[in-house]
């Protein structure tokens, strides 16, 4: 297995976004895509070691950048300082979003009908309003993902299946916000799970989340189960 990496390039709103690809060369074409959607410092080695992970299992990795040019914060206020933007206008990262799918459904390789998207954190609420503006997706995964509803979509057809990978002890996501994204999925009709990991934080999945003042701690058990769960998602959603 040779696993080839490549930049992608392409633009959005006046802005050069810098997506890096994953695929095996050897691999029979056209595969499905799975787009990574990066946390709050930006698309840096974390989402590219996934993209590789996703392209070992027969699909197309694309670790999206989000806030072009690659950019990747280096502390928590330049990290907030990247993401706050994107918060506050929740249309506009929809719409980026959306760009994003569309670059990567016409990529070559790509079978533009076999696309999903993951997201870690800040990328776990960008995958989850992709799937509430209707995107034409097959899936997507938020881990450990923020779950408020961007104010927007209140009656949009979600077309995509949803898995949410959360931490029971995430201090970012409270109980009621699980609740109300139970609540919303069930009313706009969407095939949802909610898999809820006991001792959990958020960022359990990072190997250097390491900080209990903030509540983010990396959870071993949580990090391999909530992968496996991802595995079988997507072998469903491709079927």
């Amino acid at each position: 297995m040779a696993i080839k990496t490549e930049t992608i390039k392409h633009e959005h709103a006046g802005q050069s976004l810098h997506g890096m690809l994953a695929v095996d060369e050897a691999a029979p074409k056209p595969l499905p895509a799975v787009i990574i959607s990066h946390a709050w410092a930006g698309r840096g080695q974390f989402e590219c070691d996934k993209a590789k992970r996703l392209a070992e299992l027969g699909y197309v990795g694309f670790a999206a950048d989000l806030y072009g040019e690659a950019k990747v914060g280096g502390s928590t206020e330049e990290n907030s300082k990247l993401m706050q933007p994107f918060l506050e206008d929740r249309p506009h990262l929809q719409s980026r979003l959306a760009s994003v799918v569309e670059t990567v459904k016409g990529l070559d390789g790509v079978d533009a009908n076999r696309v999903a998207a993951i997201g870690f954190c800040f990328g776990g609420l960008c995958v989850l309003d992709l799937a509430r503006t209707g995107a034409d997706v097959r899936g997507v995964v938020s881990f450990h993902g923020l779950l408020g509803a961007p104010g927007n979509t209140s009656g949009s057809d979600i077309k995509a299946k949803i898995l949410v990978l959360h931490g029971h002890d995430d201090p970012m996501v409270p109980v009621e916000q699980v609740v109300g994204l139970e609540k919303e999925l069930t009313e706009a009709g969407a095939d949802w799970q909610i898999h809820t990991y006991g001792g959990a934080m958020h960022a359990f999945t990072h190997p250097e989340a390491n900080d209990p003042g903030m509540g983010t701690v990396y959870e071993p058990k949580a990090d391999r189960r909530s992968w496996q769960s991802l595995v079988n998602f997507l072998e469903e959603v491709f079927d």
